[in-house]
């Protein structure tokens, strides 16, 4: 019965040292400076800005790429149209040199 008696007295020493040591370690944790809460409550709000700044830069961005689909979309049979033309043009460009080639050489034969 002394050892458990013993036992007993070391487990209440024990949980008085926690308790001691817990008790300051409380209210250095607890306690906030009026600074700086207000420093923490100014960095919050800042970045809330930013936040809502991005996000409106996102919308307009959004908005824009949007915007520029829908005109690409509207230029597209345009460019396609404009391609074919070219690709005739140069087709008729070289049509028209080998027709003045032939007739260069016509010309370099009647010369001789």
């Amino acid at each position: 019965m002394s050892e458990t008696l013993w036992e007993t007295e070391v487990v209440v020493e024990t949980q008085s040292d926690v308790a001691v040591q817990e008790a300051p370690a409380e209210p250095s944790a607890l306690t906030v400076s009026a600074d700086d809460f207000s420093a923490l409550e100014e960095r919050v709000r800042r970045a809330v800005e930013v936040v809502k700044r991005e996000r409106q830069a996102r919308t307009a961005a959004e908005e824009r790429a949007s915007a520029a689909e829908a005109q690409v979309q509207l230029q597209s049979p345009k460019v396609e149209q404009l391609q074919n033309e070219l690709n005739g043009l140069r087709a008729e460009r070289e049509q028209v040199r080998q027709r003045v080639e032939r007739l260069l050489k016509q010309l370099d034969e009647l010369e001789l």
